[in-house]
Formats: C-alpha cells, sequence, structure tokens
C-alpha cells in the first residue's frame, strides 16, 4: 500500500553543541541586560546602555525560543514534525538533537505491543455459539496514517489524554487496535465450524486447524489495520470454547462420539485376537472345535474382551463331548 510517509529534511545540529552555544546566548543576553541597566542608572552618555539593554532582551527571546528546539530520540521512537500543519517528514534518528523551534513535533512508539483481547460470543457456520479470544502482536510501520489517516481524538478514552502525550496517543491507537480485532475475529469465526460435522474430517475447523485459521486471521487484521499504518506481528486464537448455555450438550456429544470411536477400535482388536486365538488352536492341534463349539468360544471370548467390567471365569470339569 502507498505510504505518504518520509524522512524528516529539515536542519538538524547536534543536540550538545547547540546546548552549548545556547547557555552561551543565554547568559549574555542576561549579562547584556544587567550592563546595560548599570549603564542606565549611571546615565551614561550616548545609546550604549539602551542598546546593550534591548539587545539583550532580544537575545534572551531568541534564546528561549531555541530551547524550545531540543528533542531526543529512544531506539524505536519517532517524533512526526510538522510545519505550521504541513507534514515535514519524520524524525527517527536516535540520540539528542536540535532543529528548528517552530517545528512541531508529536512523539510516537515504534516498540511491539501485546494485545490480549478477552474472549466474545460468535456464531460459528453451523450456527452453534462458541467463545473466542485472540492474542495479537503489533506495532507501528506508517507514523503518517498513524497521526493523519485515523481521528485519534475519538477513539481515545479522554479527549484531553491525546496531543504531546505519546500514552495517550497510543492508548487511542490501540483502542482503535481492539475494535478492529474483534471484528476480524468474528469475520473468520463465522466462516468454519468448531468442530468436524458429519464426518467431514477434510474440513478446516476452529479447533483442528489452528495454524490456517490463524493465518487467516492474521490476514484480515492486516487489511483492516493498514489504514492506521500498523503491522501486525503475530495474531491467534487463544482461546477456543462452546457458549456456556450449550457447553454441556456438546461436552455429551463429544463424549458420545469418543465412545464410540473407542469401541470400534476395542471391537476391532477383539475380532483379531479371536480370530489368531481359533487360528493357534487349529493349527498346533490343541483341540478339535466344531462349528458350534467355535461359535461359543468366539461369544465368550467377544464377551470377555468388550466388556467394561472384568469376566468372572466358570471353570467347566467335563468334557468337550458334553
Amino acid at each position: 500500500m502507498e505510504t505518504k510517509e518520509f524522512s524528516f529534511a529539515g536542519t538538524v545540529v547536534n543536540g550538545f553543541l547547540m546546548l552549548f552555544v545556547n547557555l552561551v546566548l543565554t547568559l549574555g543576553s542576561l549579562a547584556a541586560i544587567i550592563y546595560g541597566i548599570v549603564l542606565l542608572s549611571n546615565d551614561a552618555p550616548g545609546c550604549t546602555g539602551t542598546c546593550l539593554f534591548v539587545g539583550g532582551i532580544v537575545a534572551l527571546l531568541i534564546s528561549l525560543i531555541m530551547w524550545c528546539g531540543f528533542l531526543m530520540l529512544e531506539p524505536n521512537t519517532a517524533r512526526v514534525t510538522t510545519w505550521f500543519g504541513k507534514y515535514s517528514g519524520t524524525f527517527t534518528r536516535t540520540g539528542y538533537y536540535w532543529i528548528n523551534p517552530f517545528y512541531s513535533a508529536t512523539k510516537l512508539s515504534l516498540r511491539a505491543r501485546n494485545l490480549d483481547a478477552e474472549p466474545i460470543k460468535v456464531n460459528d457456520k453451523t450456527g452453534n455459539p462458541v467463545m473466542i479470544g485472540l492474542v495479537l502482536v503489533w506495532k507501528l510501520k506508517d507514523t503518517y496514517k498513524a497521526i493523519f489517516e485515523v481521528d485519534s481524538q475519538t477513539m481515545a478514552s479522554t479527549p484531553t489524554e491525546i496531543g504531546g502525550n505519546v500514552k495517550g496517543l497510543m492508548n487511542a491507537l490501540e483502542n482503535f487496535v481492539r475494535v478492529q480485532s474483534d471484528a476480524a475475529l468474528r469475520q473468520v469465526a463465522g466462516q468454519y465450524a468448531y468442530d468436524d460435522e458429519d464426518g467431514q474430517k477434510d474440513e478446516l475447523t476452529l479447533r483442528s486447524s489452528a495454524d490456517e485459521i490463524n493465518e487467516q486471521l492474521e490476514q484480515k487484521l492486516d487489511e483492516r489495520l493498514a489504514l492506521a499504518g500498523i503491522e501486525v506481528v503475530e495474531a491467534r486464537i487463544n482461546y477456543l470454547a462452546y457458549a456456556p448455555e450449550i457447553a454441556a450438550v456438546m461436552l455429551r456429544r463429544q463424549q458420545a462420539s469418543a465412545i464410540i470411536t473407542a469401541r470400534e477400535k476395542i471391537v476391532e482388536g477383539a475380532v483379531s485376537m479371536v480370530k489368531m486365538a481359533l487360528q493357534k488352536l487349529s493349527d498346533e492341534n490343541v483341540v478339535e472345535l466344531d462349528d458350534d463349539k467355535k461359535a461359543a468360544m468366539v461369544s465368550n471370548l467377544m464377551v470377555v474382551l468388550c466388556g467394561d467390567e472384568g469376566a468372572q471365569p466358570v471353570v467347566n470339569t467335563g468334557t468337550l463331548n458334553h
């Protein structure tokens, strides 16, 4: 997306050098004012006293204005400069500097920020209400858009916190991120079912396709937050559950599905074991069994292997012929 941001191209002077110059100018102007007053009080001939006094006042006013041009930037911070309302570039050089004091400079943080959104209730693709939450890591990428493309005043909790207060401005942008992340989360969650329905194993779901869902969520957030010059570093769903009103019913459904799956495995294993037992008895000539005896043995083994409780053995003291 096209950006209007560019680097500050105005005059930049080392802050420590200008600090020394401005101290000399301030002290010199004060000395000139005092000396001019002394000359005027002594009725010194000529206009020396008046010139010193007036010149000292002018120099002091200039030095006071120059004191407003100092700025200090830490790593991952920026200053958006304007010249009487016109955007003049973004200052990002780390250190202590002096610029023309008539530039207005708004401080912004370019550091990564974390948003842990509270779970919200959303209807999934099948209409089931689910609770879903996300965690988002974001940072400013385009300072021009952050300042001039969105209305920070309306996003702030209190309008008075916006201005030179970087904390208030960043909190306003965080409110923008929170609202847009809520909308993006609802949009993505509404496109997929919570879990597999009717055995459709190849369909993406919120519970089983976390990587794909997170990727789509991040894409939607990027599209929405680009308006404010915000870059999404990471976005992922960190909470997912059925809404309380249907949680108990869905839990029983999941339990029933798990029981059916477990029973299928048990029956499959039991059939395999019975088959192996009959094959072993036949191959090693341990005992001769007719069809009725095999059917009875298969029935008993299946009961033992598939039963939920331990079987109670019955010892047969007779012969196989009776």
